[in-house]
């Protein structure tokens, strides 16, 4: 009997992880549809920026930073290797404090952990250029010495966009 509870207890976490590839462990998760249409295609170089700024509750991973590691998990997933995923993500509006590190978002009394640090980390692990707005920074009285490692500060938000919109990307807002 034992035996048989063992191996119903492996079937069933084996059955809930994700039997794909994943840039993005433990984030953007998604149910693979192989007979869909519109799939990835590994001979395409997909140029994607995200424009998010919807804040969130102060316990969980921002939606729209799910969003981008949803993106990578299936392109991942579909074959699409880290040289054709051109992949930007900046934050502005309430979404500033996302990018905060553990530290300074502590220091905030927001709580010891920021919820979107491991996800941060893990996007720009996979490739995934994370931006955040000089101008949204400053309105939240935010310092270089706060950001979470890897993010990059531009000018505004509106330059990011327009400039990675001119170089043919596609904007993904959310």
């Amino acid at each position: 009997m034992k035996t048989v509870f063992l191996a119903l207890a492996l079937a069933a976490s084996l059955a809930a992880s994700p039997s794909f590839a994943q840039a993005v462990a433990g984030y953007g998760g998604f149910k693979p549809l192989p007979e869909a249409g519109e799939q990835a295609d590994a001979s395409r170089t997909y140029r994607v920026i995200f424009d998010v700024s919807q804040g969130g509750p102060d316990d969980k991973p921002l939606k729209g930073l799910d969003r981008v590691a949803r993106l990578t998990n299936m392109l991942e997933a579909g074959g699409v290797d880290v040289t054709h995923r051109q992949i930007v993500v900046v934050l502005h509006g309430a979404a500033t404090p996302a990018i905060l590190s553990d530290a300074a978002w502590a220091a905030r009394g927001k709580g010891a952990v920021n919820p979107n640090s491991a996800l941060v980390r893990a996007l720009i692990s996979a490739g995934v250029q994370v931006r955040i707005c000089g101008q949204a920074m400053t309105g939240n009285s935010i310092s270089e010495s706060e950001l979470e490692a890897g993010v990059a500060v531009d000018l505004a938000a509106l330059m990011t966009v327009i400039h990675h919109q001119q170089a043919g990307y596609a904007l993904i807002v959310g």
